[in-house]
Formats: C-alpha cells, sequence, structure tokens
C-alpha cells in the first residue's frame, strides 16, 4: 500500500501514451491502488488520541489528571478522573478502528478486483491496483470502471455506450459516452494492440462533468470532452464490451478526488459543546479565583491566630500562596460542571441507497447541485398564455 501514499510534484498537463508503459512510468503518475483508511498499527494510538484530545473536554479532564497527581493541592485520588476519561478514550478509539478497520477491507476489495488489460498485444486478467496510465482496458456489461478512461471503441454503432454514474451523482437514469470517430474502429484486440496514440489534457481535478484535452494520432489532432470520458465509478450498462485508455488512475480519479482525505468527524454538536465547555470553564476558573481569594484574605486576616492548631504546609510560606493552592484545589472539586459522557462521539448513518465506498457521499452532494440547478432553471421558466 506504499504505492498509494507516494508524493508527486503537481501537474500542469497530463501526458498518456497508449501502450507505452515505459513512456508513462517517467512521469511518475500515481497508480490506481487507493487508500481511504486513516490508520495503521503503527499510527492508530498516537494520531488517534491526539485526534480525541482535539475535543476540549478531554484535554480539560486530561489537565484535572494532572493536577490531580500534585498532592499539595489534590484532595481527591486520581483515580476518579482517570476511569471515565480512559473509558471514553478506549470507547471512542474502538468505535474508530472498527470504522478504519471497515476501510481497509473496502480497501483492500476494491484494489484486488480484477480488471481485462492489453498487455502485449494479448488481453490479461489484472488487479485493479496494477493498472496503470496508459493502460488499454476492456470493460464488459454491467461491470465498474476501474480508472478514468478516455472511450475508444464500443461495441454499439458508432462507438456508443451507456453508462450509470449512480456512484457519482446519484442519478440511476443511463448516460451515454462516445468515441471520437477516428477510435471508433478500433473494435479488434490487433488495432489496439498497435495504438500508440497520445493524448494531452488537464491536470488532474475534481470537475466531474468537465473535461479537456486533445488526442494527437497519426500526425493529427482530435478534440477531447466530457462526453467521451468513463469516470471510475460508472457501471457500464446495456453495452456488450467496450474499450478504454486509462486517463487518471487511483487518487488522480475525479472520484477520489472528490472523496478528499479521511478527516476527523467533526460536526456543528462537536463545536457547540467545545465552545459550551469553554464557557463553563471559564465560569470555573471565575468561582475558583473568588473561593482562592476569599481563602487568601481568611488566612491573612484570621488563620494566622490559629497557626498552633492549623498550621501551614512546609511549602506554604504566605496567605497568597495560600490563595494560590486553594485556587487549584477548588478547580479539582468542581470538575465535575463539565460532564465526560457528552463527549462518546457517534457516527451520523448515511441515507438508504448511499454506498460506503469513496464516492458514496459524493452521490448526496451532486444529487443536491442538480437539484439546485434545476430549480434555477425552473424559476427562470415562462409561459405565454395567449
Amino acid at each position: 500500500m506504499a504505492l498509494c501514499a507516494k508524493k508527486r510534484p503537481p501537474e500542469e498537463e497530463r501526458r498518456a501514451r497508449a501502450n507505452d508503459r515505459e513512456y508513462n512510468e517517467k512521469f511518475q503518475y500515481a497508480s490506481n491502488c487507493i487508500k481511504t483508511s486513516k490508520y495503521n498499527i503503527l499510527t492508530f494510538l498516537p494520531v488517534n488520541l491526539f485526534e480525541q484530545f482535539q475535543e476540549v473536554a478531554n484535554t480539560y479532564f486530561l489537565f484535572l489528571l494532572i493536577l490531580q497527581l500534585i498532592p499539595q493541592i489534590s484532595s481527591l485520588s486520581w483515580f476518579t478522573t482517570i476511569v471515565p476519561l480512559v473509558l471514553v478514550l478506549t470507547i471512542t478509539a474502538v468505535k474508530d478502528a472498527t470504522d478504519d478497520y471497515f476501510r481497509h477491507k473496502s480497501d483492500n476489495q476494491v484494489n484486488n478486483r480484477q480488471s481485462q488489460v492489453l498487455i502485449n498485444g494479448i488481453l490479461q486478467q489484472e488487479q485493479w491496483m496494477n493498472v496503470c496510465v496508459g493502460d488499454i482496458i476492456k470493460l464488459e456489461n454491467n461491470q465498474f470502471v476501474a480508472a478514468d478512461l478516455l472511450l475508444l471503441s464500443s461495441s454499439e454503432p458508432h462507438g456508443l455506450c451507456y453508462i450509470e454514474t449512480a456512484e457519482l451523482d446519484g442519478e440511476t437514469n443511463m448516460k451515454v459516452r462516445q468515441a471520437i470517430p477516428i477510435t471508433s474502429e478500433l473494435g479488434d484486440i490487433s488495432k489496439l494492440a498497435k495504438f500508440d496514440g497520445e493524448v494531452i489534457c488537464e491536470p488532474p481535478n475534481n470537475k466531474l462533468d468537465k473535461f479537456s484535452g486533445t488526442l494527437y494520432w497519426k500526425e493529427d489532432k482530435f478534440p477531447l470532452s466530457n462526453q467521451n470520458m468513463l469516470l471510475r465509478g460508472c457501471v457500464l450498462r446495456n453495452t456488450e464490451w467496450c474499450f478504454g485508455l486509462v486517463i487518471f488512475a487511483g487518487p488522480d480519479t475525479k472520484l477520489m478526488q472528490n472523496s478528499g482525505r479521511t478527516k476527523f468527524k467533526r460536526t456543528s454538536i462537536d463545536r457547540l459543546m467545545n465552545t459550551l465547555v469553554l464557557w463553563i470553564f471559564g465560569f470555573l476558573v471565575c468561582m475558583g479565583v473568588i473561593l482562592a481569594i476569599g481563602n487568601a484574605i481568611w488566612e491573612h486576616e484570621v488563620g494566622t491566630r490559629f497557626q498552633v492548631y492549623l498550621p501551614w504546609d512546609e511549602a506554604v510560606d504566605s496567605a497568597f500562596f495560600s490563595g494560590f493552592l486553594s485556587f487549584w484545589s477548588y478547580i479539582i472539586i468542581l470538575n465535575t460542571v463539565v460532564p465526560i459522557s457528552l463527549y462518546v462521539r457517534y457516527v451520523p448513518s448515511l441515507p438508504r441507497g448511499l454506498s460506503r465506498e469513496p464516492g458514496g457521499p459524493i452521490a448526496l452532494f451532486m444529487k443536491m447541485k442538480s437539484l439546485r440547478s434545476n430549480l434555477k432553471s425552473s424559476s427562470s421558466c415562462a409561459v405565454n398564455i395567449s
């Protein structure tokens, strides 16, 4: 999986030559391996703890635990804080580990899917993770598209094919894609093996409905658009077979560009809770300051008369310092104003019909975007009644 995380310099344009892996490898394009998981065995504990302590309440209780380890100011056992804190951290860590386990499982399942790749003039079964930019892939009916492909030819007349894009935009109706006329005749394996056209196009981006590029072949050039592309996550429908040239693979595909990096879930409720905890902590500090000032005044005015019966600790040499220590003691005693039980995070469930694959949530937003566009179009419609 190391290939999935390989960092590359930003591209200004994409160049892909068909059937020439040696030429394409010099550009160090990403492999078709995807990685949506956040952790591995070595990074899980430090990264997960770092994410959990971004919650203000968790940091607050860790701070209290440190205070309770100081005997001069602690009137409560550290056990009363560490048990609920460890319990909450453990429950959240188990939930995060379970989520990430299923991400790893999904990644392995997707990366090990089989695809027919034209290598040295022969169609060979290859895992998706081994597909490279510039490879020619054969797709059959009801198969998922392995990468972002330039449609070369199909079993339908005029190089047409039909795809379902539910994983991308949530729409289940068929969409039509068409190969450019010059390549639509390349339905034979021997012809495809000799195809050496080069595509120069835009760099990887997340625009699902736009594509701009040019195919250079036989000393001529042919413009390319989104109508000539099959995007990863689509499903070939009502078409016996088609051939496509890999333009973008793995993390460079538009599906993965929209998915982005898996991030720590932070909802509006989390942000509200952080704000409330900060306000409560401010109130707690104010109470601690008032009580500490009262303690210092009492020790200065009255407490000095009872030194025989209530002597100060060895480290305390003044009423001011006594008040300072009392401030932290009151912070510890009043710590229950922040209930730690509120901070066991939850995972919102996805709406029915949306996949948990990398592109699943994209469908929801694209559906909303499409609906908003349709509403705008409807609002500008006028009916002329004569």
